[in-house]
């Protein structure tokens, strides 16, 4: 096995404060216990900022200029595997087994859910989508490489995030904007672009991805548990508006999905 195809036994957290809550310190010390021959590294705020004018003092300036602060701790930990490699964990991912047998797969990442962006399905005819809170890759990965790229991209021209935005209504716009620009919408169609890329990365597929009961899983590996401390407060409104459209699409996007059955492999049929 090629060094630069190994992802090294290295963990990356990052949180807003060195100080965690009960549940966080939890996750942190299941993750070390399952994985105790494997280095922890954890990045408070300052740490980011730390690195990032250590490591990548050209990215600075997009660093900071992201208007949501989600954005720049999405941003933050695809440069922090690029460099160094590992895995990387939100603070709500809660593990059961070892990652060990992970390690030889280059680049991973997990199956989030089915998707309701219409870009993905209507032009991509892609009905899935990866999540970020969790994902594992070599140094220099490649497709790292082009994930960072279209963080760039997607904040220096508005327009290329467009197509991602089609189809959902101004109540929902800001939180789909952060997750089309720098999380796991534009991940995935950083995937489904680059299909030589692609073929380099492994997905972590439930047996059934119609079952909503295995989204959100890091495959047979561990459970995210959505705890969404990202999003920003919503009006009650705004928030309710938002749930009721959401609920309703993906009741449209789980019955378009299985006409195709429950199992889903990579890299997709194009």
């Amino acid at each position: 096995m090629n060094a630069t195809t190994v992802i090294p036994k290295k963990i990356i957290q990052t949180g807003k404060t060195s100080r965690l809550t009960l549940r966080e310190q939890a996750a942190v010390k299941t993750l070390a216990c399952l994985n105790p021959d494997f280095e922890h590294l954890y990045f408070c705020d300052e740490d980011v900022i730390a690195f990032i004018d250590r490591e990548y003092p050209e990215y600075r300036a997009v660093f900071d200029n992201f208007k949501f602060n989600i954005q720049r701790f999405d941003f933050f930990r695809y440069l922090a595997i690029y460099r160094l490699g590992g895995f990387y964990f939100d603070l709500d991912v809660f593990l059961a087994r070892s990652l060990h047998d992970l390690t030889e797969s280059g680049c991973v990442f997990p199956f989030e859910e089915l998707t309701i962006n219409r870009y993905l399905r209507e032009t991509h005819h892609l009905d899935w989508e990866i999540g970020n809170y969790a994902f594992g890759a070599a140094p220099g990965h490649p497709f790292l490489g082009a994930i960072i790229e279209n963080c760039v991209q997607g904040q220096k021209d508005p327009d290329w995030v467009k197509p991602m935005m089609k189809g959902i209504p101004s109540f929902c716009q800001p939180g789909f904007q952060v997750l089309n620009s720098t999380g796991p919408g534009m991940i995935t169609r950083t995937l489904v672009e680059n299909p030589q890329l692609a073929r380099k990365v492994r997905v972590l597929f439930p047996d059934d991805v119609c079952d909503a009961r295995s989204w959100h899983t890091f495959g047979n590996y561990g459970v995210h548990l959505m705890a969404a401390s990202w999003r920003g407060r919503e009006s009650y409104l705004r928030r309710k508006l938002s749930l009721l459209w959401e609920s309703r699409r993906r009741r449209l996007a789980l019955a378009e999905s299985r006409k195709q059955g429950g199992r889903r492999v990579h890299p997709p049929a194009m």
